[in-house]
């Protein structure tokens, strides 16, 4: 299918790995120019190196951060048509999941907040102006099953992601007329960095259920979430649906929210 993305100038947050990743590559194979921030590069980035994908690197819990990278985009490629709003999970040295409601002091739920729900309330309102002078654009918020699986895990992290769905439906409201379109896309479990770096989730729920990462992430883990499809997301499922999203091919979707999460969510 051609998305007609061609020549579109796309900025991705959380950009170097995992869905971000995805959404990237995904992007730039449709013709599209990317702005990539996040704290760091990666050699799978940099693997994208060439004149259509800038990279910016900066910590977006900093509050002047995603206007910075909105900004980046305009003056390297003239504007901005698409925000992927994807940084977001643990915050820089968090580590998930927490398995009770009293376990994150204030400062976790701040620092939480900051970074899965303050970050993109920033993104969204520096990109806006950027997008009306250009006769719209589409925006997509990576949320998470759990904003409507509340559970005793996560508990500020879910709350973090509710928020951001409540925001993406007040958006797609007031801009949808004036042609900005805003959804959100919810992954389940999604086999990346959060799972599987070293101290992780996979590790950190290997240790709790007496089992080892592997068979964590390959068995257990589906099984505890009664995965229907029994195995994690990949990355590139949940780019695949962002980049129809943003694609003119979605141009009477908005203020919808996209599943990708293997079976997850339950509720009709």
């Amino acid at each position: 299918m051609e998305l007609n993305l061609q020549d579109k100038v796309a900025l991705v947050t959380g950009g170097s790995k995992g869905i971000g990743l995805a959404t990237t590559r995904t992007l730039l194979d449709e013709g599209a120019r990317v702005v990539v921030a996040s704290r760091t590069t990666t050699p799978e980035l940099d693997q994208l190196a060439g004149p259509d994908l800038v990279h910016v690197p900066t910590d977006l819990t900093d509050p002047g951060a995603p206007a910075f990278a909105v900004s980046r985009a305009v003056d390297v490629f003239g504007g901005l048509d698409i925000l992927v709003n994807n940084a977001g999970g643990p915050p820089p040295g968090v580590k998930l999941p927490r398995f009770s409601f009293l376990a994150p002091t204030d400062t976790d739920w701040r620092v939480m907040f900051e970074f899965n729900l303050f970050s993109v309330v920033r993104a969204v309102r520096a990109a806006i102006p950027v997008m009306l002078g250009r006769g719209g654009g589409a925006i997509v918020n990576v949320s998470s099953g759990n904003a409507r699986q509340p559970a005793a895990m996560n508990v500020d992290y879910s709350a973090a992601k509710a928020g951001m769905n409540n925001l993406t439906k007040a958006l797609s409201e007031e801009f949808g007329p004036q042609g900005i379109r805003v959804n959100t896309v919810s992954p389940g479990p999604v086999r990346t960095a959060w799972w599987t770096d070293e101290g992780g989730a996979a590790d950190i729920l290997a240790t709790a259920t007496g089992s080892n990462r592997d068979d964590l992430m390959d068995k257990i883990a589906p099984e505890m979430m009664k995965l229907t499809t029994g195995r994690l997301v990949d990355p590139q499922e949940v780019a695949d649906v962002i980049a129809l999203l943003v694609s003119p091919r979605s141009a009477s979707t908005t203020g919808a929210d996209f599943v990708v999460d293997s079976g997850f969510l339950k509720a009709v």
